[in-house]
């Protein structure tokens, strides 16, 4: 076998990662206290504040992160 061959064969093999379990957490509206938005997230971290669109009052408003 040549050099590029055996290379080849090494490296086909991958390891498999270890994935962290992703967390539901909930955007919910400052202003309203409805939720809004379901993400996935790592847990971790900060927390998010986002702007987002809030049907209820229907303008965006600050959207903060709560965990289940």
């Amino acid at each position: 076998m040549s050099k590029t061959a055996v290379l080849l064969k090494v490296n086909s093999k991958k390891m498999a990662k270890s994935k962290k379990k992703k967390e539901t957490t909930f955007l919910v509206c400052q202003e309203t206290g409805d939720i809004n938005y379901v993400l996935l997230r790592k847990p971790g971290g900060e927390k998010l504040q986002l702007k987002k669109y809030s049907p209820r009052l229907r303008r965006v408003t600050l959207h903060l992160e709560k965990r289940k």
